[in-house]
């Protein structure tokens, strides 16, 4: 009995941590003496369909397999896709099998998060991202939250311990609690606190809706704060906000009036992409929530589709190996390996383990999986109107 419900990492890379129907397989195939060679690939949808996303926990979905028997390739994270493999596992069955829940588990949740990010940081390619979501899920998954969310373009995130997971420094200033703290009407004493005990490389951003009006408080922290004021926080919930685009109008027009157009505004609370597109011309940066956390999961199943050498596949599902493909004007393909490719045409499956053995160290830098996204989505048009 554990304190906290967790499966640990023992379980998960010694195969526990799986559907009891794979042990029960692995028990009947090694009492029938059975154990083939098979070719599986991890997919989504069989045909592009123009519904991309992103790919994302490649890192943990390798660090699975390593170790096992098998060749893997795979789709780079941060790269966009739309039907057919994202992985594929070559070998004896047995090496694997067992791994299936967990690798999926991976793969999944991971691309789920990581392409709502993408949509996200399409709506306010210019604004500052911040990712707020790790309160809304089991903290034992907030750094693959913060991971996600970063490799979908975002600047950065909420939570301490996954920043020490992820070798990155967490961001934030204050919640409305520490102003209720203070007691209503003393909001100044709130913010000047905060000013004298925090670190000089904390920016000071005034959190400015807690008792009343978001204008008559911005207006209060910049009197309170003067120079030392980089930037207030509008976290007033939906119920109570009226027309917010306005509100933040307001709140820029206050701060110009008194010379102030170098404080930044930012907003967070229930926010999404299309709230962005209307806000991002008025303010500067977003703090973003449950719309990126709490996305749902990529649905990937993985399918046996070749065995001792022959094409095989369950009904609904494609047989034979297949190859994916990039196209010079964003196009996504799907072939049999051995045909011949589209014209112009990047194969997007790589080398990512040979024998087990991680053949693909640099392809877990998250920087440049982020690069890749960004790069993806212009090249396919990911998160336009068109798109959507």
């Amino acid at each position: 009995m554990t304190a906290f419900d967790i499966v640990d990492e023992e379980a998960i890379l010694s195969g526990r941590a799986t559907d009891a129907y794979f042990d029960r397989t692995e028990t009947t195939l090694r009492h029938a003496g059975k154990n083939p060679h098979v070719v599986a690939e991890v997919t989504a949808d069989q045909f592009p369909d123009g519904g991309f996303e992103l790919l994302a926990g490649l890192k943990d979905a390798a660090h699975l397999l390593e170790g096992h028997a098998v060749d893997v390739d795979a789709v780079p994270e941060g790269r966009l896709f739309d039907g057919g493999p994202v992985m594929r596992i070559e070998g004896p069955y047995l090496e694997f099998g067992r791994l299936e829940t967990s690798l999926l588990g991976f793969l999944s949740h991971a691309s789920g998060i990581a392409t709502a990010a993408l949509e996200t940081r399409r709506a306010a390619p210019d604004s500052q991202v911040l990712s707020f979501g790790a309160r809304h899920v089991h903290p034992s998954m907030a750094a693959m939250v913060e991971r996600s969310a970063l490799l979908g373009g975002f600047d950065g995130f909420s939570h301490v311990a996954a920043g020490d997971v992820l070798g990155r420094e967490a961001g934030g200033t204050m919640p409305h609690a520490l102003l209720i703290a203070f007691g209503r009407g003393n909001q100044e004493q709130a913010w000047l606190a905060f000013d004298e005990a925090v670190d000089e490389d904390v920016p000071r951003i005034a959190l400015c809706d807690t008792y009343s009006d978001e204008k008559d408080e911005v207006v209060r922290a910049v009197e309170a704060l003067g120079d030392r004021l980089s930037g207030v926080r509008l976290d007033t919930t939906s119920s109570r906000r009226g027309d917010f685009r306005h509100i933040c109008r307001e709140v820029r027009w206050e701060l110009e009036a008194r010379g102030k157009d170098d404080v930044d505004i930012f907003v967070s609370g229930g926010l999404g992409p299309a709230d962005l597109r209307r806000l991002r011309d008025v303010v500067d940066g977003f703090g973003v929530g449950g719309y990126v956390s709490n996305a749902d999961p990529v649905d990937f199943a993985l399918d046996i589709v070749e065995i001792e050498g022959e094409p095989a596949a369950k009904r609904g599902k494609l047989s034979g190996v297949k190859e994916v493909y990039r196209t010079a004007d964003g196009g996504h393909h799907v072939g049999l390996r051995g045909r011949e490719a589209p014209a112009d045409a990047e194969s997007l499956l790589e080398p990512l383990l040979r024998d087990g053995e991680l053949v693909a160290e640099d392809a877990f830098d998250l920087d440049s999986a982020a690069e890749r996204a960004v790069e993806d989505a212009a090249l396919t048009g990911f998160g336009t109107a068109t798109q959507e």
